[in-house]
């Protein structure tokens, strides 16, 4: 079958893989520095960072923290910097990658992995949570892992995007998921939770899931020996093939074991090319600059209202999603425009090739 052949190529390359993931230099997950201390719903407090949004994050200055035990309701990973102070994967890191010593963009996507390849569980960053944290989806009190099994690609989102419930693609006809753009990263290295990569989008996918929209980028790792000859969905076709239609029979089929029906696929399940996705990245990011903006606006009208202002928060609510607050929306504005400049750079050459 197609997937046996799938899980056949990655055995072979494995011993590859596991070379490439010793040898990428990036912060392992490490535990807690607080080892003692108070405990809130059993998870360590208090988190550092947060006020501020550096606009140079990368990859090359993030590690994670683990607080609480694994298997366990309360356990939540954070993304650190290397001043030791918390940071959100969704809102601190830029969309773009940025060389962390010329403070220019590199052209890839930073692709936030928060479920390993070859593994079940269901992390997810926790939109609703300040810091978003990587946690384990629950249901009913009951951790939440996938009962078709092991996944067969990296699964994780962009940062600074979301699929916004109200915007509804004409080409579709129903609106987002309100979450972050997914991302399926199909390299030979098994990228670890938490763990943010250098990406290059090849394409991408449309599920309806439960009659909302749930797009799936197709990218891959910027160092993955497959990277230079992978530039749009067509060329993984015809290199890689049957690594799409997996990809595909993987979401299609993966709630079945709950009971649940077969997903839908929009354009036919066809996968869209390059600039196709592009488009909708610009989509997803304009939409998260609009839940942020929108929520400080709010922030600002409620503080011209009271006469006693409200202590500066770090973060707040807006549609049930832990988002920036004033004082740190400030501080992102600038690499806000470094990434929408760099999309509409990527989008007038994917258009041009």
């Amino acid at each position: 079958s197609e997937d046996s052949m799938f899980l056949l190529r990655a055995a072979a390359y494995s011993a590859i893989a596991l070379g490439i993931v010793e040898a990428s230099g990036t912060l392992p997950l490490r535990p807690s520095l607080v080892s003692t201390g108070a405990v809130s719903a059993g998870r360590l407090v208090p988190l550092r960072g947060g006020s501020t949004m550096k606009r140079a994050l990368s990859h090359e200055n993030l590690g994670a923290e683990v607080q609480g035990h694994d298997d366990t309701l309360e356990q939540r990973i954070y993304a650190k910097d290397d001043t030791d102070e918390h940071r959100s994967l969704w809102h601190d890191l830029p969309l773009f990658e940025v060389d962390i010593k010329t403070g220019k963009p590199t052209g890839f996507v930073n692709f936030v992995c928060e479920i390993p390849k070859y593994t079940r569980k269901k992390f997810e960053i926790a939109t609703k949570e300040p810091m978003n944290p990587i946690k384990q989806d629950e249901k009913k009190g009951q951790l939440r892992s996938f009962k078709k099994g092991d996944i067969y690609f990296n699964y994780g989102c962009f940062p600074r995007t979301w699929e916004d419930p109200d915007f509804v693609h004409p080409d579709v006809g129903v609106g987002g998921d309100n979450d972050p753009l997914d991302v399926c990263e199909i390299g030979l290295r098994q990228i670890k939770t938490c763990q943010v990569r250098p990406v290059k989008v090849l394409g991408v996918l449309c599920m309806i899931d439960e009659g909302e929209a749930d797009w799936k980028v197709i990218a891959i790792d910027k160092e993955d020996p497959w990277a230079d000859k992978l530039n749009d969905v067509g060329d993984v076709e015809k290199l890689l093939p049957g690594t799409l239609d997996v990809v595909r029979e993987w979401f299609r089929t993966y709630k079945v074991p709950d009971g649940k029906p077969e997903n839908k696929f929009a354009f036919e399940e066809k996968f869209m090319d390059r600039a196709f996705c592009l488009q909708i990245m610009h989509e997803t990011h304009r939409a998260w600059a609009r839940l942020v903006k929108g929520n400080v606006e709010e922030e600002e009208a409620a503080k011209k209202e009271d006469k006693e202002k409200p202590a500066a928060r770090k973060f707040t609510m807006k549609r049930n999603l832990s988002v920036p607050a004033l004082d740190a929306m400030k501080q992102v504005e600038g690499s806000l425009l470094e990434d929408e400049a760099r999309l509409t750079e990527a989008m007038n050459k994917a258009a041009i090739g």
